[in-house]
């Protein structure tokens, strides 16, 4: 079986969608008679090829972070047909997404679109409400096409299911428990920022978008007073901070993320409009409870003994579902954590389970054994 994963959410430093992608291909080159192929925007003039990535020129977004937007649809089109894969999946919603389609049509083969993220929602939140009712209907004329849609949380597939996308089937996504592990501790975080073994240290890592309502987690802060104290860990954070928070100044890889988590206490995450949550099983494979909030995909990844629940658009209540967690034996709750993401949300478990929806959209067969070589 050839699987082709297309998208433009592919940058030095971007998030999720690439963090999925790199994880499926690694997967991938180690099952017995597949062949996966990845499609991205590239700089420069021709086609470029290395291993399994395949890039197309594209240029870049005007202040996106290394983002690059394909003006043409067809060289994209082209591209696929001639990689003739087996299966195409679409991970993002713009112009590659319409490619994946006119070449799954030309070669026969079925399209998955993978709805990362809520587009109307992104959009609303940058250029007006108003826009809410035209970008729900470019959702819905562009993902009736697939042949499966699939998103990362029951939020995203009730959201899709509304607009009309009845094929729309919720696929978590996956954390590198490996990675991200406990025995990452050091005390390095602790030392550095001067902080006793009193103060409770959380931590938060994401970009410093408006939806992840910083503003919140800040007010937060300032409510629970200085035995306690928040790291902030991401691009666009805020510049003017509390006493009790301080941010890493610079790019962190996944590397020196998974020593950050396992060196706090526990995450608090204040976005209510999460599409998954990614951070959420990075902190939990390294062994932290989390304070989040009671909406979005963040309550979804949540189970019972992992953390505390707050109201959402809420700094009191996230105070006190902070204060109520280190009341709590908040250690074991990072460790059964820690045991909820073995059980559930491992890259090797999730991609199986994705691996299952090509078997069934291509009709073919292949054993569970190869599967799980």
């Amino acid at each position: 079986m050839h699987i082709a994963d297309i998208t433009m959410f592919w940058a030095p430093a971007s998030g999720g969608v690439r963090t999925y992608l790199e994880a499926k291909a690694d997967w991938l080159r180690d099952r017995s008679g597949v062949q996966h192929s990845l499609l991205v925007p590239g700089a420069g003039h021709g086609h470029g090829h290395e291993g399994d990535i395949w890039t197309l020129p594209s240029p870049p977004l005007p202040f996106g972070s290394g983002y690059r937007f394909p003006l043409r649809k067809q060289p994209w089109v082209e591209r696929l047909v001639e990689l003739g894969p087996d299966i195409i999946e679409a991970n993002d919603p713009y112009r590659p997404a319409w490619a994946a389609l006119d070449a799954g049509q030309r070669l026969g083969v079925p399209v998955i679109g993978f709805y990362h993220s809520d587009l109307p929602r992104l959009v609303g939140s940058r250029a007006g409400h108003w826009t809410n009712r035209l970008m729900n209907r470019y959702v819905r004329n562009l993902y009736k096409h697939f042949d499966r849609v699939l998103a990362p949380s029951q939020v995203m597939v009730d959201k899709l299911q509304a607009l009309g996308v009845t094929q729309a089937q919720r696929q978590p996504l996956g954390v590198d428990a490996k990675g991200f592990h406990p025995s990452r501790r050091t005390g390095q975080l602790r030392r550095q920022l001067g902080l006793g073994e009193e103060t409770r240290l959380l931590i938060f890592a994401g970009r410093g978008a408006r939806e992840k309502n910083l503003p919140i987690l800040l007010e937060a802060l300032q409510l629970l007073g200085p035995d306690y104290h928040l790291h902030l860990v991401g691009s666009h954070m805020p510049r003017h901070l509390p006493d009790n928070v301080t941010r890493s100044e610079n790019f962190v890889d996944k590397e020196a993320l998974a020593g950050l988590l396992a060196d706090s206490d526990a995450l608090i995450h204040a976005g209510d409009r999460e599409t998954f949550g990614l951070i959420v099983l990075e902190a939990m494979a390294s062994g932290l409870p989390v304070v989040g909030v009671r909406a979005g995909g963040v309550a979804e990844l949540m189970a019972p003994g992992t953390g505390l629940l707050a109201d959402p658009l809420s700094a009191g209540s996230l105070a006190d579902s902070v204060r109520r967690l280190f009341q709590l034996d908040w250690r074991e709750m990072g460790q059964q954590a820690r045991r909820h993401i073995e059980k559930n949300y491992t890259w090797e478990r999730v991609l199986e389970s994705l691996f299952h929806h090509y078997l069934e959209l291509t009709g073919a067969t292949h054993s569970r054994r190869a599967v799980n070589e």
